[in-house]
């Protein structure tokens, strides 16, 4: 059993740190939300009045937060100085690489472990404790993160040094992004074609179209299994998360001189989706902006 800090108890974060304390470690959970930190109570955390209490003497730390800058103020005030000597944070968060790369740099100047660790699996995974992580970091603070990890996912994955975990997320997320456009396009023209949405794709699941964002995630209403689009596109993941990891990969797209058309194309649309109000509905209802374009060119 572990003394872990987890710092972060959103709709990810809340299940995550339960899953720890399920898993019999001594989880000291700190949030700004009373009713989150309510909450991972009930789950078998002890809470914490501030980030600072949460993180003395801890072996572990865990991040889950909505940016870098908010992990970096963490790690500076709390993480940093707080943490048991020799003890490994490990950060969660979707944020920039460069940021991951500077704060583990930090961490390490004072004698500390520091993994990048973004997650992959959405809320229900973080609840159910079949969450990926793909970690970057030096191979022991991966071996010292791996066990905090196990306990709250299916797949812990090394993907190299510090910012690579975070590197692998948007280069992930971004192919997620576009290929969900895609997606969406393709029932777009198979209904104006005529086609039985679920005929297309009983032959498209089965066929070299096929793609997660079809078969696991169908953007249509009662077609496959259920997804959010089953209930008005509630729940899932918000369209506004994914709009921040698609400006994460083009600015690290930017910074490396690749090349993403699709992604940036992508990036387009979920700023459009986004800026019209839909950020909080989940990402797969990009395609209600696909079926207004058409409708729009129809009237013109």
């Amino acid at each position: 059993m572990a003394r872990i800090a987890f710092i972060g108890l959103g709709n990810m974060g809340g299940g995550m740190a339960a899953n720890l304390a399920k898993a019999g470690h001594d989880v000291r959970a700190f949030d700004l939300s009373a009713e989150a930190l309510e909450r991972a109570v009930s789950a078998g955390c002890l809470a914490a009045g501030t980030a600072v209490e949460a993180v003395e003497r801890a072996e572990a730390v865990v991040t889950m937060l909505p940016a870098g800058t908010h992990v970096e103020s963490i790690y500076a005030d709390a993480a940093i100085p707080g943490a048991a000597p020799g003890a490994v944070l490990i950060d969660c968060s979707t944020i920039d690489v460069a940021t991951a790369r500077r704060v583990a740099g930090a961490a390490v100047a004072k004698g500390l472990l520091a993994v990048d660790a973004p997650v992959s699996g959405g809320i229900a995974a973080a609840a159910a404790g079949t969450l990926t992580f793909m970690v970057g970091g030096s191979q022991q603070a991966f071996a010292q993160a791996e066990p905090v990890l196990a306990a709250m996912g299916k797949a812990v994955i090394h993907a190299g040094p510090s910012g690579a975990g975070q590197g692998a997320k948007i280069c992930n997320n971004m192919l997620l992004g576009a290929t969900m456009v895609a997606t969406c396009e393709a029932f777009a023209l198979a209904e104006a074609l005529g086609l039985d949405l679920q005929t297309f794709y009983d032959i498209s699941s089965v066929s070299s179209g096929q793609s997660w964002s079809m078969t696991s995630y169908c953007p249509v209403a009662r077609v496959g299994p259920d997804t959010p689009a089953d209930h008005d596109y509630a729940g899932g993941f918000a369209a506004a998360l994914m709009l921040k990891d698609l400006r994460l990969a083009m600015q690290a797209a930017e910074a490396s001189g690749a090349s993403t058309p699709m992604g940036e194309r992508a990036t387009e649309l979920y700023e459009r989706l986004v800026s019209g109000g839909q950020g909080g509905r989940d990402f797969s209802i990009i395609g209600r902006t696909l079926r207004q374009d058409a409708e729009g060119r129809s009237a013109s």
